[in-house]
């Protein structure tokens, strides 16, 4: 019984807090408005509370819902709407819903019975779910091209239903009565403004059908306000659209300024061509109509490639296309790419840089400008594809990875407020509810055992836990009946006998060889399944097929033998079973199943076998469940991209369907819809799918052809922007989630460590065989043994002194606590964010002078040294000079087993050479001692190494000029051939000083002195191909490029780097190789053999198959030959070709000819047949989103993850930079944050003093940037072909503003003098001024070819950069110019490794690929003749563009395709062919190697934008907010009296930045800081900066050590400090003005009292009082003038 009354007494699941809304409600509401005067409670809820939003589910802590509360007005529980005339209503599901109050702009009353009604039905579930199933609906209908009869009918009756939730949602919310209101939310604009259209034009005699369709595609996005999740996403990522302002409006200007310079430079020349004319000798005429032989409009003129669309394109230029015989280069016919490729206006060329911008297609326009204007232009390119594109990409990736940061903050840190309160609610809820089932149960059995009243308590618990427990089950999936019949008929406890044998059965199958026997099943089963290839002999599929049959039985077996160990209950309990299980019965069902036509189904079910891996592979098991984790946590935004696709796929079919069809002639030469337009909805998609994978701009040509520019180009930008924005958001929230994947806990299963514990049994078996062996074949006696050892022993001791013994015991000591403190290094926090903490990098608030960062790596570097002597004591202690321990030490071998092994060799050479052991030595050691310690001094030498360094640069430079014109340049030639012998001998001579200074063992344990002697290996053996014509020895010089590596530290540095932040990340790449590998399996089932085609020989097209249907046909036809049967190049007919093929569609190189050779495909030896095959789209679709998405974003996680614990372990600094280059690193920081102008005083002239106040003022810095941005609009009105009275304009508006120029430049030279040329930005503007006047003048006075007044315009232009100037443009440009700017010793760092490795492989090409035939890829422009040419190549590939064309010319190999007896003049190679496997392993490890370095250089800018936000935010100062502070002090102060007047103060404080920036109003701030004043009303600057400093701190512990620390910096900065003795402070002059004004009030209510003054002198006295009154710093004098009238 007292068990009953304590349950009673708990607390029930009631309501809290709610309190129905009344008219009482209303009128109280109304009182507070009216009184709100408290603005301390107005600071206090000043933020709505997020839990109790709009849409968001009402808290459990308000308790259930009562049937009355739901549905009708409630008074607002969130404290930030008490005084907001808003109230709640609460339907079934406890979704929030907020209305408004007052009844304006034809608002109801809230307690009108008509709103009441409407506001019913508008939060009842029901309405909610009409509206998105009409929604869903409209959208199928959407898409659908041939409508059915009842269409006319369901538009009107989803018309009906969207018009009644317009009439719903404006009575119950009201028209315009604030921000809850209809026309309060932008979501109900739009649906106001769709329905609105729709019924004009449904009863408008006008025909707007084509315009609504369009129209109503809005209503897609009416899921998003439908979708509580969807609406916070998206205003998630609007306000990370915000924080892009400033980035995106900086890019806008670099794409205009690079656009401007692209109309200078190109203007017009993409229309020179090659037009064919006939020599005096012929008789031919050409077929002009126009009579002008320098335009020809007709195209059959022109010269055209082989396979071209456009004619060949040529220039004038010496490096620019040359036309061929019989034809001359002039500017005739239209653009090439239908006209639409040009820079012959600003808008054509604005389009063509953000092509090159966004890399769609660049190599096309690249060829195309170097044809038509010359190779120098590629710097051009260059700049836009290197830095502009890199740059832009940065900073738009920074950007938003920090807001996606600082959202996840947010979210952790209100799910840790909010968990506490939820568990709270939920145990208190749980608590009533199993009271209240308890004391039903207690009921009722009182009631059925009423008989028994002696054992009533003790039956009631009994049945009290029976309930709980069957309440427990009863939560479970199934019910409880299932449960009790798995026990009984899925527990086999038969008999003994059965028992025993299951404990027998069980022995063996969890014994850890059996997992180990599995996993190697699993290998097995995955190497059977990518050996199946095409052709395919009967003796390989046949020993397949076994081979799958006997691994089918093992899984089988497995299964089997599982169940009887674990019971079928036990073993479906498992997931891992579970997965085991479905795999085998798809096994044993393609078995079944073999001979039938549904087999490639089932053999791509049994790719399911490589995931069985997960259960022992805990890199891929892990990885997985983050992958798992991450995108049920992001499902909303993946949601919202969904539907932004759907939405685009809709408006371009609407858009352009109709378009695509009538006017498909103008696209296709057969008036036949290509694979890509969108006529119909599934093509449609793809088409968007395409430019959302970056590819864009040939489908926007055939889209302006078939429809207008003005239609498809703001379609595509709406696409590309808010499409890569969507997803880019979503891959940095992938790469932030992997980024953490190691610090996941996950239980290991016992799987995997019986796989360990199995493989360490065979290791002891092998360990203990070894063992046995040896000892029967030395049969050495046990007794001998241990004398030897004690000999050993003894030996060792008496040759190493005592304290070598302690030294090695403290190097010991050392390493274990260095190792310690590694492990300690990675917080949990800092782990789990791509922000690393920036506790780690900063000790104490102030970074006290950057140095420590370098003060650490010393210390690291002491700390690694054997004995922890510095160097020179080393070499004191150590009787030869040469000791290893000096490479150990030395900048180059930081490395912690590098060091280790050094140490051992300083050991044993100290061993060696001890002072008692050389006193015994004959006069030869001695010698031999000196030639060494000789050798040493000569390798140390700062002159030598500089000397090596040289010589590495110029026999790798020398590799350069061996070009396939080497055998014209004779001289050239045998130059090259001495100076490979003179630096093949001065590199065997150092490699020998070096191994007689350092010893052999010392010499090959340093990596870099391996490589070294590879090197030099390589210089010998080129020699000896040389002498005895060895091809394959020569071809391996362009190895000799690696030796720079060893030579200078900035390649070591970043080489170092890239191995430790990429090695550990090895898994991850293994698991990404094996999804790779899944898909590669799966196209060779689907398309093997099917990608083979009959060839036209004539027209190089495919027949079609009304002609030819298979092989056979093929073979069959005879015109003089058979018809080829020719293999697609890139294929999937193994897992290799579908490796690479894969690859190119990773790339988006080549990838729309896979996928169209994929779609056409019908069957083996069938002819394809156009989209036969179509929906074999979703395979290359699923592999861009699961094959190269998914992985890309789980490899750049894992190397960020390691980028953060290395940059931790060193300290906070960045792992590619040098120590020299830290201190750059500091320099630019102070070029960037200091102001280095020195304060140029004013000329005592008055003319010239009226002349610097005006050009030092800042509206004439306003007047000259409008200047400027009106000369670049002058620019961007120029076009090709324009008329002469255009161009007259345009020169006399040039003239203009040279002249505006010009007198700007005089002005400032009359007012500053000399200091005009101490400023960079002022000599800019001089040689600009003197270049267009030049410019300008010299086509006048010289003649028009002497001159160039095309770039005058452009000259004026680079005064723009003026916008980017510190103090004159905007901040924000400066702000994300800072990132970049500090990132660039590190980016100089990467940027000469991957110039290196080009270089390298540039080298290479020339050696393998120069005669290779130009097609495809390979042309007069990207070849491998040349060295330029190959670099050229090389950076196409390295920006992923046009490496497939190169490689399919380097495919042709056979004699169909090449000519291997060619002649190629001027040499002795014969041949064009290519070598594929050379070129696969070519391109394959090139563009792994750059896209490594890549992406270590946008991490490095991330991070870089990373650590400048986090330290902005921390509670902290750094030097540069004080070299900040003092750049402030010196405007204030220009005389450096180190003291500023108190009236300065406010001033002041505003001015600075934050975190010292004192906004105004801030002198109630400033008072209250109490500093001290000097004579004169005077602050100083000491005083200041530490108030301002214990400001930012606030009641930080190490506070007092800080401005300690500050103070002394200070006296030690200002030796002759001006001493002073305070006599007031701020806040007692603040009292004494106070006190002042009390007495005059006094003393004013006196006199009038008495009437003993008149009235002039008591005006005069409220005068001063009133004036005394609103000013807080008060005069002394006046005070002292007040004073003597009181």
């Amino acid at each position: 019984m007292v068990a009953s009354e304590n349950l009673e007494m708990l607390p029930s699941p009631e309501d809290k807090g709610l309190v129905p809304f009344t008219r009482e409600s209303l009128e109280l509401m109304k009182q507070h408005i009216a009184k709100k005067h408290n603005e301390e409670c107005d600071k206090e809820d000043s933020k709505p509370s997020a839990d109790l939003e709009a849409g968001n589910e009402l808290p459990l802590a308000y308790g259930n819902l009562s049937p009355g509360m739901v549905s009708v007005p409630l008074e607002d529980v969130d404290p930030y709407y008490k005084n907001k005339n808003t109230f709640l209503v609460l339907n079934k599901k406890r979704t929030i819903f907020r209305f408004s109050a007052t009844s304006t702009w034809c608002t109801l009353s809230p307690f009108s019975s008509i709103r009441e009604t409407t506001i019913k039905v508008l939060v009842h579930p029901l309405f909610q779910l009409l509206i998105f199933i009409s929604v869903l609906i409209d959208c199928i209908f959407m898409t659908m091209s041939n409508l059915p009869k009842f269409t006319q009918t369901l538009e009107n009756t989803l018309l009906g239903i969207y018009t009644f939730e317009i009439v719903v949602k404006l009575i119950a919310r009201g028209i315009w009565a604030g921000p809850f209101s209809f026309f309060g939310d932008l979501w109900n604009w739009m649906d106001f403004s769709v329905t609105l259209f729709e019924l004009i034009t449904r009863y408008s005699p006008l025909d707007f059908t084509s315009v609504l369709k369009v129209a109503r595609t809005l209503r897609i996005l009416k899921i998003i306000p439908l979708n509580q999740g969807l609406k916070s996403v998206a205003g998630i990522l609007f306000h990370c659209l915000k924080k892009l302002t400033g980035v995106i409006v900086l890019t806008l200007l670099f794409l205009s300024i690079f656009s401007l310079i692209g109309m200078e430079l190109f203007m017009g020349n993409l229309k020179h061509k090659c037009l064919w004319w006939p020599q005096e000798n012929q008789n031919e005429t050409l077929q002009n109509r126009t009579g002008n032989p320098y335009y020809m409009q007709e195209t059959e003129n022109f010269y055209y490639l082989e396979g071209e669309r456009d004619a060949l394109l040529c220039g004038n230029r010496t490096d620019a296309g040359q036309c061929p015989e019989g034809y001359v280069c002039i500017k005739a016919g239209p653009n090439p790419d239908c006209g639409y490729t040009n820079f012959d206006n600003f808008g054509w060329a604005l389009l063509a840089l953000f092509r090159l911008m966004t890399q769609d297609y660049p190599e096309a326009l690249y060829h195309q400008i170097l044809y038509a204007s010359g190779k120098i232009y590629m710097i051009f390119f260059v700049v836009i594809s290197f830095w502009f594109a890199f740059y832009v990409a940065s900073l738009f990736l920074g950007i938003l990875a920090m807001a996606y940061e600082e959202e996840k903050h947010k979210a952790a840190e209100k799910a840790k407020k909010t968990k506490p309160k939820l568990q709270m609610t939920l145990n208190v809820l749980q608590e009533g509810k199993e009271a209240a089932e308890t004391k039903t149960t207690q009921i009722e059995m009182k009631k059925r055992l009423s008989a028994s009243l002696s054992t009533c308590v003790d039956v009631l618990d009994d049945a009290t836990l029976r309930h709980k427990a069957e309440l427990k089950e009863s939560k479970k999936k199934c019910p409880l009946c299932c449960y009790r019949f798995a026990k009984t008929f899925l527990i086999w406890n038969c008999s003994p006998c059965w028992l025993k044998f299951k404990d027998f059965v069980h022995r063996i199958i969890m014994d850890p060889f059996a997992d180990l026997v599995i996993t190697i099943c699993i290998i097995l089963s995955i190497i059977f399944l990518a050996l199946e290839h095409y052709p395919m002999s009967e003796e390989i599929r046949h020993l397949l097929c076994i081979g799958n049959l006997v691994i089918i039985g093992i899984f089988t077996a497995e299964m089997i033998l599982k169940i009887i160990a674990m019971h079928p209950y036990g073993y479906f309990q498992v997931g891992w079973n579970i997965f085991d299980s479905l795999i085998v019965f798809l096994g044993l069902t393609d078995f079944v199943m073999a001979n039938t036509e549904s087999m490639p189904v089932f053999q791509s079910f049994m790719l399911l076998w490589v995931f069985k891996l997960g259960k022992y592979w805990p890199t891929f098991r892990t990885l997985m469940l983050t992958l798992s984790n991450s995108l049920r946590a992001l499902q909303s935004l993946v949601l919202l991209l969904l539907t932004f696709i759907f939405f685009s796929t809709v408006l371009g079919l609407k858009l352009f369907g109709l378009s695509y069809k009538v006017r498909v002639c103008k696209i296709s030469q057969d008036c036949l819809l290509s694979h890509w337009h969108m006529h119909d909805f599934f093509h449609s998609y793809l088409t968007v799918f395409r430019v959302l994978c970056g590819e864009w701009i040939e489908t926007l040509w055939d889209c302006m052809e078939v429809a207008s520019p003005f239609r498809c180009i703001p379609f595509y930008m709406m696409v590309i922007l808010i499409g890569n924005f969507l997803i880019l958001y979503l891959f940095l929230a992938l790469v932030s989630s992997f980024s953490s994947y190691e610090v996941a806990t996950t239980e290991e299963h016992n799987e995997a460590k019986n796989l360990q514990l199995a493989i360490t049994r065979i290791k002891k078996g092998i360990n203990y065989v070894c063992f046995k062996t040896l000892c029967k074949q030395k049969n050495i006696p046990k007794e001998t043994k241990d004398n030897v050892n004690d000999t050993y022993v003894k030996e060792n001791i008496s040759d190493h002194t005592l304290s070598e013994l302690s030294n090695t015991q403290y190097f010991l000591n050392d390493r274990e606590k260095s190792s310690c403190t590694e492990k300690i290094a990675m917080t949990e926090n800092e782990s789990q964010s791509l922000i690393p903490s920036p506790s780690v990098s900063e000790t104490v608030p102030i970074a006290s002078g950057e140095s420590d960062i370098e003060n650490l790596d010393n210390k690291e570097i002491q700390s690694k040294s054997g004995d922890g002597s510095s160097k020179e004591k080393v070499k004191q202690s150590s009787s030869s000079e040469c000791s290893t321990v000096d490479i150990a030490i030395s900048e180059e071998e930081e490395m912690v087993h590098e060091h280790e092994e050094s140490k051992h060799l300083k050991n044993d050479y100290g061993q060696k050479f001890s002072t008692g052991q050389i006193s015994r030595e004959s006069r030869k050691g001695k010698i031999w001692q000196n030639i060494r310690k000789t050798c040493c001094k000569i390798v140390e030498n700062s002159w030598f190494k500089c000397f090596i360094g040289l010589v590495t640069l110029l026999s790798t430079g020398a590799l350069a000029l061996e070009d396939i014109y080497i055998d014209q340049r004779k001289t050239i030639k045998i130059l090259l051939e001495y100076a490979d012998m003179i630096f093949t001998y001065i590199f065997i001579l150092e490699m020998l000083l070096k191994w007689m200074a350092y010893g052999f063992k010392a010499y090959f344990s340093n990596a870099w002195h391996r490589l070294d002697f590879m090197v030099v290996i390589v210089f010998c053996l080129s020699l000896i191909g040389k002498s005895q014509d060895l091809k394959p020895l020569i071809s391996i010089k362009f190895l000799r490029a690696l030796r720079v590596l060893s030579q200078f530290e900035k390649m070591k540095v970043v080489v170092r780097a890239l191995m430790k932040t990429t090695l550990p990340a090895v898994n991850v790449f293994l698991v990404c190789l094996l999804i790779w590998l899944i898909f590669s399996i799966m196209g060779v089932h689907l398309f093997a053999g099917k990608f083979y085609e009959c060839i036209d020989p004539t027209s190089g097209e495919r027949f079609p198959i009304s002609e030819v249907i298979n092989k056979t046909q093929c073979e069959s036809l005879v015109f003089n030959e058979s018809m080829p049967w020719e293999n697609a190049k890139m294929n999937f007919d193994n897992v290799g070709n579908g490796f690479l093929s894969l690859l190119q569609v990773a790339t988006f190189n080549g990838w729309i000819t896979i996928m169209i050779s994929a779609v056409d495909s019908v069957a083996v030896n069938v002819q394809p047949n156009f989209e036969e095959n179509i929906y074999m789209y979703l395979y290359f679709i699923n592999f861009i989103i699961l094959g190269l998405f998914l992985p890309l974003s789980m490899l750049i996680g894992a190397i960020i993850a390691n980028f953060n614990k290395l940059k931790i372990k060193r300290g906070g600094s960045n792992i590619f930079i040098t120590v020299k280059q830290k201190k750059q690193y500091r320099g630019l920081k102070k070029l960037m944050y200091e102001d280095s102008q020195r304060p140029i005083p004013r000329p005592r002239n008055k003319l010239q003093g009226f002349i610097f106040d005006l050009v030092t003022n800042r509206a004439f810095d306003i007047i000259i940037m409008v200047l400027i941005c009106f000369q670049a609009i002058t620019v961007m009105i120029e076009s090709d072909e324009q008329n002469v009275e255009m161009e007259v304009t345009l020169y006399w508006i040039n003239l203009v503003f040279i002249l505006l120029y010009t007198g700007e430049c005089i002005l400032k030279l009359i007012s500053i003098h000399y200091y005009y040329f101490t400023i960079g930005w002022n000599i800019l503007d001089f040689m600009v001024v003197v270049f267009s006047i030049t410019g300008t003048l010299l086509p006048e006075i010289a003649g028009y070819y002497l001159g160039l007044p095309s770039f005058v315009p452009l000259i004026l232009l680079s005064r723009i950069i003026h916008i980017l100037r510190p103090g004159k443009g905007p901040k924000v440009f400066h702000d994300l110019l800072i990132p970049l700017m500090l990132s660039l010793p590190a980016l100089l760092n990467l940027s000469l490794l991957i110039f290196l490795v080009m270089f390298t492989y540039a080298i290479f090409g020339m050696y393998s690929f120069a005669y290779v035939k130009k097609e495809a890829g390979i042309n007069d422009v990207s070849n491998f003749e040349t060295f330029g040419s190959s670099m050229l190549c090389l950076f196409q590939v390295t920006i992923f563009a046009g490496w497939d064309g190169m490689l399919n010319a380097i495919f042709n190999s056979k004699w169909s395709d090449c000519d291997p007896d060619k002649i190629n003049p001027g040499t002795q190679v014969r041949g064009d062919c290519g070598n594929p496997y050379v070129g696969i392993i070519y391109f394959v490890s090139y563009i792994f190697m750059s896209w490594l370095i890549i992406v270590n250089m946008y991490i490095v800018v991330v991070m870089e934008i990373f650590n400048i936000a986090s330290k902005n935010k921390t509670k902290s100062l750094s030097e540069d907010d004080f070299r900040k502070f003092f750049q402030v002090w010196k405007r204030f102060d220009p005389d450096r009296t180190q003291y500023i007047d108190s009236s300065k103060l406010s001033d002041f404080a505003a001015s600075l930045e934050p975190p010292l920036l004192i906004a105004k109003p801030n002198k109630g701030q400033l008072i209250a800081m109490d500093l001290p004043m000097a004579v004169g009303d005077r602050i100083h600057c000491l005083d200041i900066l530490l108030a301002f400093t214990k400001r930012v701190l606030g009641n930080d512990a190490r506070m007092e050590k800080v401005l300690s620390e500050i103070e002394s910096g200070f006296m030690l900065a200002n030796p002759f400090k001006i001493t002073y003795e305070p006599i007031t402070t701020t806040l007692k002059r603040k009292q004494e003005a106070v006190s002042a004004t009390i007495i005059q009030r006094a003393y004013k209510s006196y006199r009038l009292r008495r009437n003993d003054k008149n009235t002039s002198d008591i005006q005069m006295i409220d005068g001063d009082r009133d004036g005394q009154s609103t000013e807080e710093h008060v005069n002394i004098e006046e005070k002292g003038t007040i004073q003597s009238e009181i």
